[in-house]
């Protein structure tokens, strides 16, 4: 797999602050800033471009707490200062704009369009003020092509300014032989008697737990010390997220994943599939040892 150069740049000399990233050769320029820098923010030239953007913000009640609303303008400022009156939730926004203003008004509204269909489909956030999907613009096929590899520019940089929204838990056939690092073997956990029977990999960094795991349909376990009780709280609030956006469903005592499912580290994995906190560096095995035997090998 070939590396990609990113370049940021962070315009207040710190992390939390404005930040512009682009790569190398690539017509497209992002910039992120806090919605406490808006001023600052809608006074750089890219705010007076068109493009799509992103507002971002927290969401208890989100799989990944991260609530998003994505739309697209052709002039920033206006419309950045009107969902400054109107929405209280956002506290970060992203705007993605063309640096040679190439794309026209039907390349943003497919953008907006895929940009959408994406975030839907991978419910890494709720997206709760995107209550009318746009209608997929018409583009002719080289229009198209041009607007999907831009897409994917947009998608390999939102992880690194952490924004995982578009994040897919699938491999793309071109990073099929990437290395173990990134494309780790299948990992088990398994408890017969519970009629658990779970598997994992690691995709792209992020542990995920495949599509058609057996798990425990209900979480039953308090814990008897505070930090127990605190740490199985959250365990059991993910799995009843999991549980009522359809990516668990319950059949009796059991839960059947119904799509791959991220997690943050391998325990946290074990911990929501047995219903009780576990050291997934040792719950999860493979044929050649323990999740830590491989981690340890790498």
């Amino acid at each position: 797999m070939s590396g990609k150069h990113i370049d940021l740049f962070l315009v207040d000399g710190e992390s939390g602050g404005i930040t512009t990233a682009g790569i190398i050769g690539w017509t497209g320029q992002i910039l992120n800033g806090p919605r406490s820098a808006l001023t600052r923010l809608l006074d750089r030239e890219e705010a007076h471009r068109n493009g799509v953007y992103f507002l971002l913000g927290d969401d208890p009640d989100a799989i990944e707490s991260v609530r998003c609303y994505i739309g697209k303008t052709e002039a920033f400022s206006a419309r950045f200062l009107d969902h400054n009156r109107k929405k209280e939730w956002w506290d970060r926004a992203i705007l993605v704009s063309s640096l040679d203003d190439s794309f026209n008004e039907g390349h943003w509204g497919y953008l907006e369009s895929r940009l959408l269909e994406i975030a839907t489909t991978t419910k890494r956030c709720t997206l709760r003020d995107n209550v009318q999907a746009p209608q997929p613009r018409k583009l002719s096929e080289a229009q198209k092509s041009d607007a999907e590899a831009f897409l994917e520019q947009v998608r390999s940089i939102l992880p690194v300014l952490g924004v995982n929204i578009l994040r897919s838990t699938h491999r793309p056939p071109e990073q099929q032989t990437s290395p173990p690092d990134i494309n780790s073997p299948m990992f088990t956990l398994a408890a017969p008697k519970r009629n658990i029977d779970a598997r994992a990999r690691i995709i792209g960094g992020e542990f995920i737990m495949l599509e058609g795991s057996r798990i425990v349909g209900k979480w039953t376990n308090e814990g008897s010390k505070l930090s127990t009780r605190n740490s199985y709280r959250n365990h059991r609030d993910r799995h009843a997220k999991l549980v009522d956006d359809g990516s668990i469903a319950v059949e009796g005592t059991i839960g059947i994943l119904t799509r791959d499912i991220s997690f943050h580290s391998p325990s946290a994995a074990a911990s929501v599939a047995v219903g009780y906190s576990r050291n997934g560096r040792i719950a999860w095995t493979w044929e050649g040892g323990t999740y830590k035997d491989w981690e340890d090998g790498t």
